[in-house]
């Protein structure tokens, strides 16, 4: 039996047609009414996320009892459920909404999930099972990011900064992603006690951010000017550094936003709910 749930009340200002596109398409296969319903809870669930995790939580949960076989009710409901801490719940629905979705967009959550209920193994096996070649290049930062913390997690100081060490990581040119790598970056070379490279690296995501938030900056790409004359090349330390180099490793990752998708684990979907 389900447990008793009561649905919040959504704000008059609220409307259907405030929910993107490509996700009301998902909803074309409910009931107008229902779909309407959903669109708005969905929405709310949105609205409400920064300010109030736990109502953002309980909209979340309504379009999932609603919809439950849409693939970005599921998705939703997995981020809410991530954000209020709920890590084993944020985990099965993702898996969800991967298998309705057919998608790995949400690889990094995934990950982030299983460090967040203590299985950082596990987290970097499932992001070792994807072609990181195929993900969208913020994907694949995300990813890295998530794999970096699953190897702080597990000590491994030396291969998390690795994990970093991606093609995005571009000291000369920021993207939207560029800020959270090259912050956490810098977080692994403080770890490691590096901290004239950590410095380095945390002025860069500075100067990326305000870079991306200036006038008529491009969204897409824009070039970072550097105040030093010279930077040091990717994964180098200032020569005055000692420090041996990392390995390189295969995978890369930190940060909230990892996971296993393992077999035979006691989080195995549930039924889905039905739709009206």
């Amino acid at each position: 039996m389900r447990p008793r749930h009561d649905d919040p009340e959504i704000p008059a200002s609220i409307q259907a047609k405030d929910l993107d596109r490509a996700a009301r398409a998902e909803l074309k296969t409910l009931s107008k009414d229902n779909a309407d319903d959903v669109a708005r809870h969905l929405v709310a669930a949105a609205r409400f996320l920064e300010d109030d995790p736990e109502l953002a939580h309980r909209h979340a949960l309504s379009a999932s009892r609603r919809a439950g076989r849409v693939g970005v009710v599921r998705e939703t409901l997995a981020i809410t459920a991530y954000t209020n801490g709920d890590f084993p719940l944020a985990l099965r629905e993702l898996r969800t909404y991967r298998r309705i979705s057919g998608r790995d967009d949400q690889l990094p959550l995934m990950v982030d999930s299983e460090r967040g209920i203590g299985r950082p193994d596990r987290a970097l096996e499932l992001g070792r099972s994807v072609d990181r070649a195929t993900l969208p290049a913020s994907v694949q930062v995300d990813l890295a990011i998530a794999m970096s913390g699953a190897r702080l997690d597990l000590g491994q100081a030396e291969e998390a900064l690795a994990e970093l060490e991606i093609p995005q990581l571009d000291p000369d040119r920021a993207f939207s992603y560029s800020p959270a790598l090259f912050s956490a970056y810098a977080e692994v070379l403080e770890e490691l006690g590096r901290d004239r490279a950590a410095e380095e690296w945390r002025a860069r995501a500075l100067r990326a951010e305000a870079a991306l938030e200036a006038p008529y900056a491009e969204s897409e790409l824009i070039t970072v000017i550097e105040i030093a004359e010279e930077e040091p090349e990717l994964g180098a330390e200032p020569e005055d550094e000692a420090d041996p180099e990392p390995e390189l490793a295969s995978e890369s990752g930190e940060e909230s936003e990892g996971a296993t998708e393992a077999a035979g684990e006691g989080e195995a979907d549930g039924p889905l709910p039905d739709e009206d």
